[in-house]
């Protein structure tokens, strides 16, 4: 139903979690995909020998999203010899927890860079050959603590929200182009991080999320790769949250 076929896809933080399930979602509905990194290539480069494996067609690019200078040129020069990105998946993203009153300057100001401002530069990166072909999707990652919050998460919970605010408006400037922006706002999703989380916690986590489990990254591609195709053409400026009930907006 998907088809994404000739559809050129950027996915930032594509190296593992949910990142590598929405670029193999987006390989197999038939996208060409980038898979970004910033230090783990080895993890990408499997990513890419998986889509490749499944029949897709896959690219690794390593670069720090939180870098204007370098966004612009290194996409820039993939745009030069690959053609435009019509996808773009703002999946990269970091943690610094703390509780607020012991939180170094050092970790918001990571936090907001990466998770934000490197949205922000992928995002302007990509816009202009976007505009020029009338076509385009822009899929940011959030989270649900954007709406909720959580404790010892103030850097990340506001750098969330900010993605929030920042899709918003993005779709309202490039509707008339054929563009849409929208947010995937994932809850509890079992991946590597949360793997590590002790029993306890886990326990109640899951005392939250009335369908009784964690999500998983291949029910966030799944979303992901809807709000990529045509059929969700009329959907911007839009937060979907897959969290299993755990919020209910």
């Amino acid at each position: 139903m998907f088809d994404l076929t000739g559809k050129r896809a950027l996915v930032t933080g594509g190296s593992r979690g949910i990142g590598r399930a929405i670029c193999l979602g987006l390989a197999r509905a038939g996208a060409e995909v980038f898979i970004n990194y910033a230090r783990g290539e080895e993890a990408a480069q499997k990513v890419k020998e998986e889509v490749e494996g499944a029949g897709g067609t896959a690219h690794v690019v390593g670069f720090d999203v939180g870098s204007g200078d370098t966004v612009k040129e290194v996409i820039g020069d993939l745009i030069k010899t690959h053609g435009p990105i019509q996808i773009l998946v703002n999946n990269a993203g970091i943690t610094r927890d703390s509780l607020f009153m012991r939180m170094k300057d050092e970790a918001i100001e990571e936090v907001i860079r990466t998770n934000l401002i490197g949205a922000m530069n992928c995002t302007k990166a990509v816009l202009n050959p976007m505009m020029k072909g009338r076509w385009g999707r822009i899929i940011n990652i959030g989270s649900v603590v954007a709406s909720v919050g959580n404790v010892g998460q103030a850097n990340y919970c506001a750098s969330k929200a900010g993605i929030e605010g920042f899709s918003k408006a993005i779709a309202k400037e490039v509707a008339t182009r054929g563009i849409t922006c929208n947010v995937i706002a994932p809850g509890f999703i079992a991946t590597d991080m949360t793997a590590g989380l002790p029993e306890k916690v886990k326990d109640a986590i899951l005392g939250e999320i009335p369908i009784g489990r964690m999500g998983t990254p291949e029910e966030v591609a799944a979303a992901c790769v809807f709000l990529a195709s045509n059929e969700a053409s009329y959907i911007t400026g839009h937060v979907l949250h897959v969290n299993g009930g755990m919020l209910c907006i």
